[in-house]
Protein backbone atom coordinates (compact mmCIF):
# COMPACT_ATOMS: atom_id res chain seq x y z
CA UNK A 1 0.00 0.00 0.00
CA UNK A 2 1.45 3.16 -1.32
CA UNK A 3 0.64 6.22 1.71
CA UNK A 4 0.80 10.07 1.38
CA UNK A 5 1.26 11.99 4.52
CA UNK A 6 -0.54 15.29 4.40
CA UNK A 7 0.51 18.15 7.02
CA UNK A 8 -2.07 20.63 6.57
CA UNK A 9 -2.49 23.93 8.69
CA UNK A 10 -5.08 26.68 7.17
CA UNK A 11 -5.13 25.38 3.99
CA UNK A 12 -8.10 26.45 2.66
CA UNK A 13 -8.54 26.60 -0.66
CA UNK A 14 -5.76 24.26 -1.34
CA UNK A 15 -5.68 21.00 0.45
CA UNK A 16 -8.64 19.84 -1.88
CA UNK A 17 -6.28 20.81 -4.97
CA UNK A 18 -3.73 18.60 -3.40
CA UNK A 19 -5.91 15.68 -2.63
CA UNK A 20 -7.41 15.81 -6.55
CA UNK A 21 -3.90 15.67 -7.34
CA UNK A 22 -2.94 13.25 -5.65
CA UNK A 23 -6.03 10.85 -6.52
CA UNK A 24 -4.39 10.74 -10.14
CA UNK A 25 -1.00 9.24 -8.71
CA UNK A 26 -0.04 5.47 -7.38
CA UNK A 27 -1.08 6.76 -3.98
CA UNK A 28 -3.87 4.59 -2.33
CA UNK A 29 -4.36 5.57 1.03
CA UNK A 30 -4.00 9.29 2.20
CA UNK A 31 -3.02 10.35 6.12
CA UNK A 32 -3.66 14.14 6.64
CA UNK A 33 -2.46 15.76 9.84
CA UNK A 34 -4.65 18.88 10.31
CA UNK A 35 -3.24 20.79 13.26
CA UNK A 36 -3.87 24.24 14.39
CA UNK A 37 -6.27 24.96 11.94
CA UNK A 38 -8.00 28.49 12.44
CA UNK A 39 -10.04 28.30 8.81
CA UNK A 40 -12.55 25.82 7.08
CA UNK A 41 -9.56 23.25 6.34
CA UNK A 42 -11.51 21.01 8.27
CA UNK A 43 -14.50 21.72 6.19
CA UNK A 44 -12.98 21.11 2.90
CA UNK A 45 -11.58 17.94 3.80
CA UNK A 46 -14.30 16.04 4.73
CA UNK A 47 -16.48 17.80 1.51
CA UNK A 48 -14.42 16.10 -0.70
CA UNK A 49 -15.63 12.37 0.70
CA UNK A 50 -12.66 10.64 -0.50
CA UNK A 51 -13.03 6.90 1.49
CA UNK A 52 -9.26 6.41 1.08
CA UNK A 53 -8.27 9.68 3.33
CA UNK A 54 -7.90 9.53 7.13
CA UNK A 55 -8.12 13.12 9.29
CA UNK A 56 -5.41 13.02 12.63
CA UNK A 57 -6.82 16.34 14.05
CA UNK A 58 -4.90 18.29 16.25
CA UNK A 59 -6.09 21.28 18.28
CA UNK A 60 -2.75 22.65 19.13
CA UNK A 61 -0.58 23.71 16.66
CA UNK A 62 2.44 21.13 16.12
CA UNK A 63 5.24 23.19 14.99
CA UNK A 64 7.16 22.35 11.64
CA UNK A 65 7.73 18.89 10.75
CA UNK A 66 6.26 17.25 13.73
CA UNK A 67 3.25 16.50 11.44
CA UNK A 68 5.30 14.66 9.05
CA UNK A 69 6.56 12.58 12.19
CA UNK A 70 3.11 11.41 13.48
CA UNK A 71 2.01 10.89 9.75
CA UNK A 72 5.14 8.74 9.35
CA UNK A 73 4.43 6.30 12.32
CA UNK A 74 1.00 6.13 11.83
CA UNK A 75 1.49 5.13 8.09
CA UNK A 76 4.02 2.22 9.12
CA UNK A 77 1.24 1.48 12.03
CA UNK A 78 -0.64 0.76 8.98
CA UNK A 79 1.54 -1.30 6.90
CA UNK A 80 2.48 0.81 4.18
CA UNK A 81 4.84 -0.28 1.65
CA UNK A 82 5.95 3.13 0.51
CA UNK A 83 5.20 6.15 2.28
CA UNK A 84 5.30 9.93 0.20
CA UNK A 85 5.70 13.13 1.97
CA UNK A 86 3.27 16.38 0.55
CA UNK A 87 2.91 19.38 2.08
CA UNK A 88 -0.79 20.33 1.86
CA UNK A 89 0.07 23.60 0.05
CA UNK A 90 1.85 22.28 -2.82
CA UNK A 91 -1.00 22.59 -6.11
CA UNK A 92 1.82 22.45 -8.91
CA UNK A 93 1.14 19.55 -11.33
CA UNK A 94 2.80 17.04 -9.40
CA UNK A 95 1.66 13.97 -10.80
CA UNK A 96 4.44 12.67 -12.27
CA UNK A 97 6.58 13.61 -9.76
CA UNK A 98 4.80 11.71 -6.76
CA UNK A 99 5.23 8.43 -9.08
CA UNK A 100 8.83 8.81 -9.79
CA UNK A 101 8.95 8.62 -6.06
CA UNK A 102 6.41 5.48 -5.56
CA UNK A 103 8.57 3.89 -8.54
CA UNK A 104 12.21 4.56 -7.04
CA UNK A 105 10.76 3.03 -3.93
CA UNK A 106 8.94 0.24 -4.77
CA UNK A 107 10.38 -0.81 -8.32
CA UNK A 108 13.88 0.82 -7.61
CA UNK A 109 14.54 -0.67 -3.99
CA UNK A 110 15.35 2.63 -2.88
CA UNK A 111 14.98 3.27 0.88
CA UNK A 112 14.63 7.30 0.40
CA UNK A 113 13.77 8.60 -2.46
CA UNK A 114 14.05 12.37 -2.96
CA UNK A 115 12.93 15.14 -5.48
CA UNK A 116 15.79 17.73 -6.45
CA UNK A 117 14.54 21.06 -5.92
CA UNK A 118 17.27 22.68 -7.46
CA UNK A 119 18.01 21.05 -10.50
CA UNK A 120 20.15 24.02 -11.53
CA UNK A 121 21.57 25.82 -8.42
CA UNK A 122 21.37 29.79 -8.79
CA UNK A 123 22.14 31.56 -5.74
CA UNK A 124 19.34 34.05 -6.00
CA UNK A 125 19.02 35.74 -2.78
CA UNK A 126 21.93 35.93 0.66
CA UNK A 127 19.40 33.53 1.99
CA UNK A 128 19.48 30.85 -0.55
CA UNK A 129 23.51 31.36 -0.97
CA UNK A 130 23.53 30.16 3.04
CA UNK A 131 21.15 28.01 3.01
CA UNK A 132 22.72 25.54 -0.02
CA UNK A 133 25.83 25.90 1.32
CA UNK A 134 24.61 24.43 4.41
CA UNK A 135 22.43 21.72 2.17
CA UNK A 136 26.00 21.08 -0.08
CA UNK A 137 27.82 20.71 3.54
CA UNK A 138 25.73 17.71 4.64
CA UNK A 139 25.85 15.85 1.56
CA UNK A 140 29.49 16.61 1.58
CA UNK A 141 29.91 14.89 4.48
CA UNK A 142 27.56 12.35 4.11
CA UNK A 143 29.46 11.30 1.01
CA UNK A 144 27.10 12.28 -1.33
CA UNK A 145 26.61 15.04 -2.80
CA UNK A 146 28.28 13.61 -6.54
CA UNK A 147 24.95 11.81 -6.52
CA UNK A 148 21.98 13.68 -5.22
CA UNK A 149 23.72 17.49 -4.80
CA UNK A 150 21.95 19.54 -2.58
CA UNK A 151 18.22 17.58 -2.01
CA UNK A 152 17.20 17.36 1.52
CA UNK A 153 13.93 15.86 2.77
CA UNK A 154 13.53 18.79 3.89
CA UNK A 155 12.55 20.45 0.91
CA UNK A 156 9.95 18.87 -1.50
CA UNK A 157 7.74 15.79 -1.53
CA UNK A 158 9.79 12.34 -0.89
CA UNK A 159 9.14 9.09 -0.26
CA UNK A 160 10.72 6.68 2.25
CA UNK A 161 10.50 2.04 2.09
CA UNK A 162 8.73 -0.25 4.76
CA UNK A 163 12.53 -1.30 5.16
CA UNK A 164 13.29 2.22 6.29
CA UNK A 165 10.36 3.21 8.70
CA UNK A 166 11.10 -0.11 10.23
CA UNK A 167 14.53 0.84 11.15
CA UNK A 168 13.89 4.61 11.87
CA UNK A 169 13.40 6.70 14.79
CA UNK A 170 10.26 8.88 13.82
CA UNK A 171 11.26 11.55 16.26
CA UNK A 172 13.79 11.98 13.58
CA UNK A 173 11.35 12.50 10.93
CA UNK A 174 10.46 15.99 12.61
CA UNK A 175 14.22 16.81 11.94
CA UNK A 176 14.33 15.93 8.48
CA UNK A 177 17.80 16.11 7.84
CA UNK A 178 18.95 13.69 10.37
CA UNK A 179 16.85 11.20 8.73
CA UNK A 180 19.08 11.32 5.60
CA UNK A 181 22.36 11.02 7.57
CA UNK A 182 20.53 8.14 9.56
CA UNK A 183 20.01 6.25 5.86
CA UNK A 184 23.30 6.96 4.83
CA UNK A 185 24.75 5.96 8.19
CA UNK A 186 22.53 2.64 7.98
CA UNK A 187 23.48 2.07 4.56
CA UNK A 188 19.90 2.59 2.72
CA UNK A 189 19.63 3.28 -0.49
CA UNK A 190 19.27 6.87 -1.11
CA UNK A 191 18.89 8.90 -4.09
CA UNK A 192 17.18 11.42 -6.15
CA UNK A 193 13.85 9.75 -7.75
CA UNK A 194 12.78 13.39 -9.91
CA UNK A 195 13.66 16.76 -10.59
CA UNK A 196 11.17 18.99 -9.43
CA UNK A 197 11.95 23.04 -9.44
CA UNK A 198 10.53 24.90 -6.48
CA UNK A 199 8.76 27.15 -8.32
CA UNK A 200 6.87 23.97 -10.10
CA UNK A 201 5.42 22.62 -6.57
CA UNK A 202 2.73 25.58 -6.44
CA UNK A 203 3.98 25.87 -2.46
CA UNK A 204 2.22 29.10 -0.51
CA UNK A 205 3.84 32.21 -0.67
CA UNK A 206 4.74 33.37 2.97
CA UNK A 207 6.97 36.33 2.86
CA UNK A 208 10.47 37.66 4.08
CA UNK A 209 9.73 36.90 8.07
CA UNK A 210 9.23 33.09 6.90
CA UNK A 211 11.92 33.12 4.92
CA UNK A 212 14.35 33.66 7.00
CA UNK A 213 12.46 31.58 9.82
CA UNK A 214 12.73 28.50 7.66
CA UNK A 215 15.96 29.20 6.98
CA UNK A 216 17.45 28.92 9.94
CA UNK A 217 15.33 26.10 11.11
CA UNK A 218 16.62 24.22 8.14
CA UNK A 219 20.58 25.26 8.92
CA UNK A 220 20.04 24.36 12.76
CA UNK A 221 18.27 20.55 11.31
CA UNK A 222 21.48 20.44 9.06
CA UNK A 223 24.11 20.55 11.91
CA UNK A 224 21.55 18.05 14.52
CA UNK A 225 22.44 15.79 10.97
CA UNK A 226 25.95 16.43 11.16
CA UNK A 227 26.50 16.30 14.89
CA UNK A 228 24.41 12.97 14.53
CA UNK A 229 26.50 11.08 11.37
CA UNK A 230 29.33 11.72 13.37
CA UNK A 231 28.53 10.46 16.49
CA UNK A 232 28.62 13.73 18.48
CA UNK A 233 25.73 15.53 20.71
CA UNK A 234 23.40 17.28 18.34
CA UNK A 235 23.95 21.04 18.43
CA UNK A 236 22.34 23.80 16.44
CA UNK A 237 25.45 26.20 16.80
CA UNK A 238 27.67 27.24 13.81
CA UNK A 239 30.83 29.56 14.72
CA UNK A 240 29.36 30.55 17.92
CA UNK A 241 25.91 31.23 16.23
CA UNK A 242 22.96 29.60 17.06
CA UNK A 243 19.96 28.26 14.40
CA UNK A 244 17.07 27.84 16.20
CA UNK A 245 14.38 28.99 13.53
CA UNK A 246 10.67 27.33 14.28
CA UNK A 247 12.84 24.66 16.53
CA UNK A 248 11.42 25.69 19.53
CA UNK A 249 7.71 25.68 18.14
CA UNK A 250 8.04 21.96 17.50
CA UNK A 251 5.88 19.98 19.86
CA UNK A 252 7.90 16.62 20.53
CA UNK A 253 5.76 16.54 23.55
CA UNK A 254 3.02 15.99 21.58
CA UNK A 255 4.60 13.60 19.46
CA UNK A 256 5.49 11.78 22.09
CA UNK A 257 1.87 11.17 23.73
CA UNK A 258 1.36 10.33 19.88
CA UNK A 259 3.84 7.56 19.92
CA UNK A 260 2.69 6.18 23.07
CA UNK A 261 -0.79 5.96 22.30
CA UNK A 262 -0.49 4.33 19.03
Amino acid sequence: MNIAVVPAKNEQGRIGRVFTMLGETRIDRIIVVVNGSKDNTMKEIKLLKMPNVEILYFRSELGVDIPRAIGAYRAFKEGACCVVFVDGDMIGNMMDHINDLISAVKDGGIDLAMANCYPEIVYGNELAQQLLIFRKLLNVNLGIYHRIGVATPSHGPHAVSHRFLKEADFRDFAVPPVTLAFAVKKDFRVDVATNLPQNKMGSKVRGFYHAVKITETIIGDTLEALHYFNDKPRTRIYLHREFQGYNPDRRFDLLEKFLKKY
